[in-house]
C-alpha cells in the first residue's frame, strides 16, 4: 500500500513540476531540461519503491501511475477548467509583426524558436506571419498572412 500511495503523490508532483518548468515539445527541449525531467522521475521512483524491490511492488507502482494518467485524461475531458490548469492555455507570441514580449518571457520562448517553426512551413520572413501561437502541447503554430 505504501508504494501505491507514493506513486499517486509522485504522479501529481511530477505533473506539477513539468507544468511549472515549461511546455516545450521534446524536439525543442534542451539537454538540461531532459536531464532535469529524467532525474526528477528517477528520484520519484526511488521514493516510491523504497526498500521493497519485489516485482509485485514494481508492477503495482507502474499500474497506479498508468491509472492516474488515465484518470487525469478522463477528468480533463469532463472539465475544461481542469484541462486548462493541467495543460495550460494557448499563448499568443506574435501578432501582426509585433512580438508579444510579456508572453514570450513567460513561456521562455525566443524569437528564433518562432522563426524556426515558421521555416518549417516555408515562411522565410517575419512580415509573412499573421500570428504565432504556443499551443497547449508545446508546439508553435504559425499562421501565414493572406497574400
Amino acid at each position: 500500500m505504501y508504494t501505491l500511495v507514493h506513486a499517486i503523490f509522485g504522479y501529481f508532483f511530477l505533473l506539477l513540476m513539468v507544468r511549472i518548468l515549461a511546455r516545450r515539445p521534446g524536439a525543442q527541449m534542451t539537454p538540461f531540461e531532459f536531464v532535469l525531467i529524467f532525474l526528477l522521475g528517477g528520484v520519484i521512483i526511488l521514493a516510491t519503491a523504497g526498500d521493497d524491490r519485489s516485482m509485485t511492488n514494481c508492477y503495482g507502482g507502474v499500474i497506479v501511475v498508468c491509472m492516474m494518467h488515465r484518470l487525469m485524461g478522463w477528468l480533463k475531458q469532463r472539465s475544461p477548467k481542469l484541462g486548462a490548469i493541467i495543460d495550460g492555455t494557448p499563448i499568443l507570441l506574435l501578432k501582426d509583426n509585433r512580438w508579444q514580449s510579456a508572453s514570450m518571457d513567460q513561456a521562455r520562448i525566443d524569437d528564433t524558436d518562432v522563426m524556426a517553426a515558421a521555416r518549417t512551413k516555408g515562411i522565410k520572413a517575419l512580415d509573412q506571419i499573421k500570428y504565432a501561437v504556443l499551443e497547449r502541447n508545446g508546439a508553435i503554430t504559425v499562421i501565414k498572412k493572406d497574400e
